[in-house]
């Protein structure tokens, strides 16, 4: 019995495009792609590290755009951001059946693969309209609008143009705090950035920080909030529903009320 094969990558999308390129330019029949940051317990195993090289990924991208559809490329991505463990794998059968099948044929959702595609595209898709919902800026001491997220899947980079088209006039960043970067625009153009003063453990922006007419603004928000939020009528149940208590935090009323 042949000994199955681990293809480490990067993590970046290129580098799990040139981990597909090695299976099929190598016929590797049993592999299981991974990030370089998961842990390989399994014995009887050959590793095989991937360099993330641009043309590589660009060719096997060019194929998929071949066999499918803009709205199929676009699930293929956010099932990739998903970030759940495993879903590369999930990817990889997927695109092998993608491969072998004609032009103009309907993808088979019978197939569990496609299937569990469908349903974590529309998970992220939750997710990215959850963000562009519920991030709050706040105008920094150095005239940037700034916001800390901690979404549970990657979505940082489906939000860029929501954000870059309705706040076209302004310098923001929004930073996630889980995965350790941020979407920084410039007036321009937006920035991939990390930020050493951001953590986990430190997930809000001080107050010296904070410039003197956002502070009012939030005392003046934080004070409105509490005279219009009439307590005999309020419905918690429904409340939760329309607004996850895991996004209170990044609400100026909630984090002053609450």
């Amino acid at each position: 019995m042949n000994p199955q094969t681990i293809i480490i990558y990067d993590g970046s999308f290129d580098g799990f495009l040139c981990s597909i390129f090695m299976i099929y330019e190598q016929k590797i029949s049993d592999a299981i792609i991974r990030k370089e940051s998961d842990t390989n317990n399994q014995l009887f195993t050959i590793t095989e590290h991937v360099i993330t090289e641009k043309h590589k990924a660009n060719r096997v991208w060019k194929g998929v755009k071949l066999k499918t559809t803009r709205k199929e490329q676009q699930d293929f991505f956010k099932v990739f951001l998903s970030e759940i463990k495993g879903v590369e794998n999930t990817l990889l059968n997927y695109l092998k059946n993608v491969f072998i099948k004609k032009k103009g044929e309907n993808i088979d959702f019978s197939n569990t693969d496609i299937l569990k595609m469908s349903q974590v595209s529309k998970m992220v898709e939750r997710e990215k309209h959850r963000m562009e919902a519920f991030v709050r800026f706040q105008l920094t001491t150095d005239s940037i609008y700034t916001a800390t997220v901690e979404p549970d899947f990657n979505v940082l980079p489906l939000i860029i143009f929501h954000f870059k088209d309705r706040y076209a006039d302004q310098k923001w960043l929004i930073y996630d705090l889980k995965r350790s970067y941020g979407i920084y625009y410039d007036l321009k153009t937006v920035q991939i950035i990390t930020i050493d003063d951001f953590s986990r453990r430190n997930t809000k922006i001080s107050p010296e920080k904070l410039s003197s007419s956002e502070l009012e603004f939030q005392m003046l928000w934080t004070t409105y909030f509490n005279h219009v939020n009439i307590k005999s009528r309020k419905n918690n149940k429904l409340h939760k529903q329309h607004l996850p208590k895991r996004y209170w935090k990044y609400l100026t009323e909630k984090n002053t009320t609450l």
